[in-house]
């Protein structure tokens, strides 16, 4: 089957999904994408964009069976300035939506790309999230939403929406065996995320600060992504723990950033805004242990692992508690794994080489 992919922000999770799926996939893809560059102006021109090249491209004998899209495209728009190929049944991921993503400091939620995703959806023969989480946020924060319209409001969407939409979660790539670790080690913790104030760098400190003054030593990586305005509370902690830190920083390659994650003992994430949690599948299938709030999509993506102790109660201090304690079953035991490796088991479900042929599948299905 052919496969037309409209992608117009290609980086980050967005890069990663269509990656690893094309890697594992039966189908041919026909893949069109756009920088992940200034995403509001993605979201504006994607459409337009896009259209061209693809009349282009069937000008020039192109065809396809199906069309796959993100959430960053205005798909009505497209459909109707590409109507050679609005037949084609059509497919939209939403990585991330407009409406319960954190804004930054001082921003006011636009309008115009919540409405965008709103269209996209109804646009769609098919809508996958990334979790059931999502989803749920997704419908609930759309239903406020459209009773702020003054008239004309769409409920009925709500219910055309929950009727097309299914959950496809991304996949990871298997990891190689991880080498043994140096048992006379401190414990090595990681902290991989967007540094921006939605990862709550801040309580994660706190939590360090309070395992500094137990006494207890230990490795630290801070790794993630960065943009222009960095909170404060990073350049603060790089000087607290200087001497604790192993990584530090953006990691160059993605293979630097694999080879971080098979370094660390413990994983941990203080989110409190995430769709999915892609890193800490990730962390888990490279076998080290991940320490993550009770809350977002965790509960769900992490289902069946209540007893291996991967949660704490979502506070700096529960955190700080959790941290001393696996730092003490490091040295006594030399290992925090269970010993059913159930982080690992879950992880699996999640590879790439399971998810492909079944997304393969539906994409046919249609």
């Amino acid at each position: 089957m052919n496969v037309l992919c409209l992608e117009p922000y290609h980086g980050g999770s967005h890069k990663a999904f269509l990656d690893g799926w094309q890697a594992h996939s039966r189908h041919q893809w026909t893949c069109l994408t756009l920088p992940p560059y200034k995403w509001q102006w993605r979201m504006r021109h994607a459409a337009v964009t896009f259209a061209t090249d693809v009349k282009t491209r069937m000008a020039q004998g192109a065809s396809w069976d199906c069309l796959f899209c993100s959430d960053m495209l205005n798909l009505a728009e497209f459909r109707g300035l590409a109507p050679q190929i609005s037949h084609l049944p059509t497919v939209v991921y939403f990585h991330e939506n407009q409406l319960t993503y954190p804004l930054r400091t001082g921003v006011k939620r636009d309008d115009q790309p919540v409405m965008t995703n709103l269209t996209t959806a109804l646009a769609a023969d098919s809508v996958w999230f990334n979790s059931q989480y999502h989803l749920d946020g997704f419908l609930a924060a759309l239903q406020t939403w459209l009773k702020r319209m003054p008239d004309h409001q769409p409920l009925s969407a709500l219910d055309v929406i929950r009727d097309r939409s299914e959950i496809h979660p991304p996949g990871i790539d298997p990891f190689p065996q991880r080498p043994a670790r140096d048992p006379a080690a401190p414990m090595h913790i990681l902290w991989a995320a967007r540094w921006e104030h939605d990862k709550d760098p801040d309580s994660f400190f706190e939590a360090l600060t309070a395992l500094q003054e137990t006494g207890a030593d230990f490795r630290l990586s801070v790794i993630g992504e960065q943009f222009r305005t960095v909170p404060e509370v990073f350049e603060t902690a790089r000087l607290q723990f200087a001497d604790h830190i192993e990584r530090w920083g953006f990691q160059p390659t993605r293979e630097a950033y694999r080879a971080a994650l098979m370094a660390a003992d413990v994983f941990v994430s203080t989110a409190q805004h995430e769709f999915f949690g892609i890193s800490a599948i990730e962390a888990a299938a490279a076998e080290t242990f991940v320490l993550l709030p009770q809350r977002l999509a965790y509960p769900e993506v992490f289902a069946g692992s209540e007893t291996a102790g991967f949660f704490y109660g979502n506070t700096a201090v529960e955190l700080a508690t959790a941290l001393a304690a696996l730092s003490g079953r490091l040295e006594e035991k030399g290992d925090l794994l269970p010993p059913d490796k159930c982080g690992v088991r879950i992880a699996s479900q999640y590879l790439w080489p399971h998810l492909a042929p079944q997304y393969d599948d539906r994409l046919a299905g249609l």
